[in-house]
């Protein structure tokens, strides 16, 4: 499953992200999106999801949410 298909308000813990490009993983490693941090899924947008990961909340597209395995 992806954060694309999460349910809102449920707190996961991310398996691994599933992107080639090297600079993609260290913006996510930043925000600190890597495997066995815990994600929650704020809301579905039509383009995006709103998550929350540690004490940030983001606005990421639909294409780095299918990126994002839990």
């Amino acid at each position: 499953m992806n954060v694309k298909e999460a349910i809102e308000g449920k707190e996961y813990v991310i398996s691994r992200v599933a992107t080639d490009d090297e600079e993609l993983n260290s913006f996510l490693f930043s925000l600190g999106c890597y495997s066995g941090e815990t994600i929650t899924v704020v809301s579905h947008l039509k383009g995006s999801c709103i998550v929350s990961i540690k004490d940030g909340r983001y606005n990421i597209d639909n294409q780095l949410a299918e990126a994002i395995l839990l």
